[in-house]
């Protein structure tokens, strides 16, 4: 599926404008669109989640993670640094879903857990751009997040033996990219890949320390790719 996305994401990169875009001598859009100090947009994408776990003994098969797609929207607020660099603050919401499959257990309710996940993230991040080719210009992009999960269920008394999965609703992580900024006639268009990477263990293990379902698991991190569409 990371193949398959990230295919995807090089077809979206070479195929969201016409060819015109790459002509030797184009007419520039938007002349004096990277010359402003502040600059302010939006994005709408969509990401896939998994899990990465580490565990105290590898004692037997691993939990099991069936992704699918969610999706992203936020704001962009941009200062202008110099020529070639761009700090980024770009404040967001994404919804997400996974589906854990936990080894051992003979019942799919005491095997399954489905964990929704919505964050409110905040991403500080360096834009590094190359030279204006015409009216494209490719770019990678870096920087640290952090995000608010709310629907993590870290206040619940209840955990996976009453079917409950919880999770700390704090996550500090990372994320890299790169994408390419396209001059339009009216605004900048700026299809992107991330790859977003949770430093914190976002696991609330269960009452029970030797659960069954959490008592093996050391750290839970989450890792995701995003495909974003930024307008500017």
């Amino acid at each position: 599926m990371k193949n398959i996305l990230f295919t995807l994401g090089i077809g979206l990169l070479l195929c969201s404008h016409s060819p015109a875009q790459f002509a030797k001598d184009p007419i520039l859009n938007l002349q004096s669109e990277d010359q402003k100090l502040l600059n302010w947009g939006y994005y709408l994408g969509f990401n896939q989640y998994d899990f990465q776990f580490e565990y105290e003994d590898d004692i037997g098969q691993d939990i099991l993670v069936d992704t699918s797609f969610g999706f992203n929207v936020g704001l962009i607020g941009e200062l202008r640094l110099n020529e070639f660099l761009d700090a980024r603050f770009e404040p967001g919401l994404l919804y997400t879903q996974r589906i854990l499959g936990f080894p051992g257990f003979t019942t799919e309710a005491e095997a399954i857990r489905e964990v929704r996940s919505t964050y409110i993230r905040f991403p500080l991040l360096l834009k590094v751009s190359t030279k204006r080719f015409g009216n494209w210009k490719p770019y990678i992009t870096g920087g640290v997040y952090a995000a608010t999960n709310l629907g993590s269920k870290e206040d619940s008394l209840d955990d996976n033996s009453s079917g409950e999965f919880r999770m700390k609703s704090n996550v500090y992580g990372y994320e890299l990219g790169f994408g390419i900024d396209f001059y339009t006639e009216y605004f900048k268009f700026s299809p992107s890949i991330r790859g977003v990477f949770a430093l914190t263990d976002e696991l609330v293990p269960d009452n029970d320390p030797n659960s069954p379902w959490t008592g093996n698991i050391n750290a839970m991190r989450t890792r995701g790719i995003f495909i974003n569409f930024t307008f500017e």
